[in-house]
């Protein structure tokens, strides 16, 4: 079976964390229905996944995909043909998340869940722009496990204002007491635009960020999470799937607005608004707005470039003999997967690896 995905972009939130530069918006509530008919609708035309493979993985990202009415979600999950194990992921916030939320997602066939946590620190939260407790989170963690979702993500950033080592330490050390499966932890980045980027004062500091990255590694190691991807680690088993076929150049369709689709080297995304998306749908009208299609080389790099990021590695050969000697006495490359992978240290400055790529 060839992996195949399909991405569903919700782009509904009650509220705008002061980081995000995603295509969201939180006055837009009164557009769901229509919206979640659009996606249906949308899916059962040529365009749409009528002509592609069955999916293998499924992922509802946005935005806040759990503020859509969970008959809404399972709808439009209904109409994407998949696989009887496709893996089905849904992003929750910790605040919109109930029992009978959950149990509709799984009777509807939603089999894992992404939790956006970010801290377990109060005031590191306020300072992201989050709205979410730390009881939230625990609650909705603790319902997730008692429903029977086996695999489940909890998504971290470093950085935010105001944290220091000893609340990203205990947000880590909290995040494995609660026995996440899967952990992504990523830097926060300053996105033009944003009301971080407006506020100098908040900035990260990347010797901080190196920090608490190489915190995280050791905590997430330590307690039987393997860094599968540069800011994704997981237990055996639990990798997610759709992020996997990203990482290895896979297919999939995007649907929804601003949402991208990738088949055989040529990338798409749609129109960015909803009110355009559900307009197009409507008219039988193409829902792209721009596309761009690799050559050969270019889809080379780019795969080779992907592949460091991840435990496979690279070939011996993607670096010349004098860059592979030099990065391996500099302790940023190693022997391993398909023949050289990042060190934890390389994993700092990957993208000093990755301009001397062959």
């Amino acid at each position: 079976m060839v992996a195949f995905g399909v991405y569903v972009h919700i782009p509904f939130c009650t509220h705008r964390c002061d980081y995000c530069a995603f295509a969201t918006w939180t006055d837009r509530a009164h557009l769901m229905d229509e919206y979640a008919q659009a996606c249906i609708a949308f899916l059962r035309t040529s365009e749409g996944a009528a002509d592609f493979p069955t999916a293998t993985s499924v992922f509802f990202g946005g935005g806040t995909p759990s503020l859509l009415p969970a008959g809404s979600l399972v709808r439009i999950l209904a109409a994407v043909a998949r696989t009887p194990d496709a893996e089905v992921t849904v992003e929750c916030n910790p605040d919109t998340v109930t029992p009978a939320l959950l149990d509709a997602y799984l009777a509807g066939g939603v089999n894992r869940l992404s939790f956006g946590v970010q801290s377990m620190a109060p005031h590191v939260l306020r300072g992201l722009g989050r709205t979410h407790s730390v009881d939230a989170v625990t609650s909705a963690v603790g319902w997730a496990v008692a429903a029977g979702f086996a695999s489940w993500n909890v998504d971290l950033i470093f950085g935010g204002f105001g944290e220091c080592d000893s609340d990203w330490q205990s947000t880590l050390d909290v995040v494995v007491d609660l026995g996440a499966p899967h952990v992504s932890a990523y830097a926060l980045t300053v996105e033009s635009g944003t009301p971080l980027a407006r506020d100098p004062a908040r900035h990260p500091d990347d010797d901080v960020l190196a920090s608490r990255y190489l915190m995280a590694s050791s905590t997430l190691a330590a307690a039987g999470l393997d860094n599968y991807e540069i800011s994704n680690w997981a237990r055996p088993g639990h990798e997610c799937r759709h992020n996997e076929l990203y990482w290895r150049q896979g297919d999939y369709l995007g649907v929804g607005c601003a949402a991208h689709s990738h088949v055989a080297g040529r990338r798409c995304w749609n129109v960015r608004t909803p009110e355009r998306w559900i307009s197009l749908v409507a008219d039988g009208q193409s829902v792209e707005a721009g596309a761009e299609t690799l050559d050969v080389e270019a889809r080379r790099r780019e795969g080779l470039e992907l592949s460091l990021r991840t435990r496979a590695g690279v070939p011996v050969g993607a670096l010349s003999e004098a860059d592979r000697l030099l990065l391996a006495e500099r302790g940023l490359i190693e022997p391993g997967g398909r023949g050289l992978v990042l060190t934890v240290a390389g994993r700092l400055l990957a993208n000093e690896v990755t301009i001397r790529l062959v």
